[in-house]
């Protein structure tokens, strides 16, 4: 018998053509919904972080490393060389001007000195002789000056009454004659000693003049001599504390080696390491800060040193107002370096969406709170906690500035509880 067999409603064709159908219509409106930009991705807000947009004080400026030193540091070199004898004190001593520090045996030195001091006393001896047959010779030319004078008179008294007797007729012409030449004879002496007197007088001044210096030019060096010898004992040139100190009994020191350095204790400075890029915007003036023991403390830059080195110079901060109570040579301070005076600006908190963005756009919060789309930005200057937005938000504006890493190309957050 025979049985009516009933047709099926969904046939294997049937379905298999909707199936075809619904792949068409779901490709077509990912492509669409890919192409318009509106991927989306579902976060949790436990896993972000919201900030928000606030318009207040920036100031641009960058974190440093500094290392606190004394104020005031002299060096001390071997002036001269020599061979250690002996040790006043150890390194880390407390030292008063004039204190000796270490000295030094130089057997050279020291044989200069006693011969230079010999060739002084030599001619200190020799110009004293000088000077008594200077002083001889002065009183004989003197003499001779005297009985020249003498003479010159007596000739002079003689030829005068002869040359009266002679017009009185009193004596004979051939008399007369012998008084006058006598009288001429004397008038020549008398010039000729008078000048022989006088460049006589000149001569031993001058070599007086010339004695004396150079007995004080060979006392001059004498002292310099003894100041080299004293200079082999090493003394602390100001008050202070006494570090790196390098010598041993027995080492040989050359001229113009290092021996330690002599720490002022007037106070403090510290010596701040900045990258090389900020170099030009360096200068004298500018101020830090730093925290200390929960407190707040100011520096301002007192120097620059433009040598670069490792790709990085270095700059001397004083303190301005209050020194920290309890901070020691050697510590660390992690300095805020302002490059700027503070102004008023929009400030966009940093984060991790740097990495990602470059600062070209961020993600803002819809005002409702349950998404997050992409908006373009643009940030100038940076301090080490906030951007200088100038462009693409405005105040009480709230974004996303944790990660980005996970996002990739998304467009669109769906925020999720």
């Amino acid at each position: 018998m025979d049985r009516v067999i009933q047709k099926k409603k969904w046939s294997n064709k049937r379905l298999m053509t909707i199936a075809g159908v619904a792949g068409v219509v779901l490709l077509v409106a990912g492509s669409v919904m890919f192409t318009s930009g509106k991927s989306k991705l579902n976060v949790d807000l436990e896993r972000i972080t919201i900030s928000e947009i606030k318009k207040g004080d920036f100031q641009e400026n960058i974190p440093v490393n500094g290392v606190v030193m004394p104020l005031t540091t002299i060096y001390l070199d071997a002036v001269e060389g020599g061979r250690v004898e002996e040790k006043y004190v150890e390194d880390g001593a407390n030292l008063k001007k004039g204190d000796p520090i270490i000295k030094l045996a130089n057997t050279d030195l020291e044989l200069n000195l006693a011969n230079q001091e010999t060739a002084v006393y030599a001619a200190q001896t020799q110009m004293q002789i000088s000077h008594n047959a200077a002083q001889q010779n002065t009183v004989t030319k003197l003499n001779q000056m005297a009985d020249v004078d003498n003479a010159f008179k007596e000739a002079e008294r003689v030829y005068m009454l002869d040359k009266k007797l002679l017009d009185q007729k009193a004596i004979g012409l051939q008399e007369f004659k012998a008084a006058e030449n006598n009288y001429n004879y004397q008038v020549r002496r008398k010039k000729l000693t008078t000048q022989i007197l006088k460049q006589d007088t000149s001569l031993t001044k001058q070599e007086g003049v010339q004695a004396r210096e150079q007995y004080a030019h060979m006392k001059s060096t004498l002292e310099l001599m003894r100041k080299k010898v004293a200079d082999l004992t090493v003394r602390a040139p100001i008050d202070g504390q006494l570090t790196s100190m390098d010598a041993e009994v027995g080492q040989n020191k050359n001229k113009g080696e290092h021996l330690g350095q002599i720490d002022a204790q007037s106070g403090f400075k510290v010596r701040v390491d900045v990258e090389e890029h900020y170099l030009s915007r360096i200068y004298t003036g500018l101020k830090g800060d730093f925290q200390f023991a929960d407190k707040t403390y100011n520096l301002v830059i007192k120097k620059v040193y433009t040598q670069v080195t490792n790709g990085r110079f270095q700059v001397d901060m004083q303190f301005v107002g209050q020194v920290p109570k309890g901070i020691r040579k050697g510590q660390t301070l992690q300095i805020r370096l302002a490059l700027s005076d503070p102004t008023k600006a929009l400030l966009l908190p940093k984060g991790g969406f740097y990495q990602q963005t470059g600062g070209n756009w961020i993600f803002k919060v819809s005002e409702d709170g349950k998404t997050a789309y992409r908006v373009d930005i643009q940030i100038n200057r940076q301090s080490p906690d906030y951007y200088e937005l100038t462009n693409g938000l405005q105040p009480g504006d709230k974004v996303i500035t944790s990660s980005y890493e996970n996002y990739g190309d998304i467009q669109e957050l769906v925020l999720k509880k």
